[in-house]
């Protein structure tokens, strides 16, 4: 029986149970289904964004001491990263005059945004923002050294659905004013 062959009837592949599907987070076995689906429609973008997207995840899961299955707020860490990533490339393609290259970016990122939760707009941002001020000072924090205390607060309420900096950002403006 070779091991980590589902095959050959052992499961224990390189994480224990891989090849069952019933045991991997629903996200990441989404990214998986729709993997095939395009692979099916000869769709190439779609399939090699999925392709890479699903390679950071393993490479995260076999990350650290011993492998583990990823949780889906983890996974999605992973999406919101790998989309930045292509924000990052897209706006240094565009400055480098490479616009084939900077639109190929972009269009992974929009496949890559199927998957994340809808972004904050400015004002569900500022709302969330201004309730973690009030909670923050009803604790005693006051003025800009506050900031800590309120990121503290609002980066679990946002977090995959805003940036860091520009939460940050609006939490300094909502401190200044």
């Amino acid at each position: 029986m070779a091991p980590g062959n589902p095959e050959s009837g052992n499961p224990e592949g390189p994480v224990a149970g891989c090849w069952h599907t019933d045991l991997m987070t629903t996200l990441k076995s989404r990214l998986q289904d729709d993997l095939t689906a395009a692979i099916k429609e000869r769709d190439e973008l779609r399939s090699a964004t999925l392709r890479m997207t699903l390679s950071a995840i393993t490479n995260e899961e076999v990350a650290g001491k011993s492998a583990r299955e990823l949780s889906d707020d983890e996974v999605q860490q992973i999406l919101a990263r790998e989309a930045k990533k292509r924000r990052e490339a897209a706006e240094a393609f565009e400055n480098g005059g490479r616009t084939e290259q900077a639109e190929r970016e972009r269009a992974e990122g929009e496949v890559l945004a199927d998957y994340l939760p809808k972004p904050l707009t400015d004002e569900e941002l500022e709302a969330l923002v201004a309730e973690a001020v009030a909670e923050a000072r009803a604790s005693g924090a006051e003025g800009p050294r506050a900031m800590g205390a309120v990121m503290k607060i609002v980066n679990p309420k946002v977090a995959g659905r805003a940036e860091g900096g520009r939460v940050a950002a609006a939490v300094k403006k909502q401190l200044a004013g």
